[in-house]
């Protein structure tokens, strides 16, 4: 397969987060937003649901970038049996980080990278595990108040203060905990025909 040329490159996302983490990589790209429903469906495993919206988002894109590879990536936090999405509100982010405290909390991330031009697709989850300090009321509060992290799953920001929130990370890409699988993602775009290093797969 030829070389698609950086220039070809989509995130689907409008997240100044994973915007932050592919840059990483210094590959030249562009980020548009998808609009998709993310509802999860009826007794929808976890990484079925993560599958189908990170390649739901990239497929969204498929129309308007049709000779392209668009990257997918969306993320659940699981705690017992709840699968818990972005809290919206800083009473619901406080309830969550209150539940979390001294407790570890698993989170997955679906990854796709969608080639436009033939339609085919890879596909992936990152699961990485966090485990909370024990934590006050005053030290949520106070984290909720001044982070604001309202459109992340799990109501922290790794890459920014939530960092004081844990005592233990388990995982292969931290990367994956802040919203894009940057491992998983090269390996992906090698097998596309796109190096980060700069040479074919």
């Amino acid at each position: 397969m030829p070389v698609p040329t950086p220039s070809r490159l989509v995130l689907a996302s409008s997240s100044r987060f994973r915007k932050g983490l592919l840059e990483r990589l210094e590959l030249p790209f562009e980020c548009a937003s998808p609009d998709i429903d993310e509802t999860p469906q009826p007794d929808e495993a976890p990484t079925a649901l993560v599958h189908r919206l990170a390649l739901s988002k990239a497929q969204a894109l498929a129309e308007r970038y049709p000779d392209h590879l668009i990257i997918g990536s969306d993320q659940i936090a699981l705690f017992g049996n709840d699968i818990l999405g972005k809290p919206h509100t800083e009473a619901r982010a406080i309830e969550n980080l209150t539940r979390f405290s001294g407790q570890t909390v698993t989170f997955l991330t679906g990854l796709a990278l969608l080639d436009s031009r033939n339609q085919t697709h890879q596909l992936t989850a990152e699961r990485f595990e966090v485990t909370f300090r024990h934590l006050s009321d005053r030290e949520i509060s106070y984290y909720v108040h001044k982070e604001q992290p309202l459109d992340s799953a799990g109501s922290f920001r790794m890459e920014g203060l939530g960092i004081a929130l844990f005592e233990r990370l388990e995982g292969r890409d931290p990367n994956a905990l802040i919203g894009l699988p940057l491992i998983a993602l090269c390996d992906m775009l090698r097998q596309a025909g796109l190096d980060p290093l700069g040479s074919e797969a």
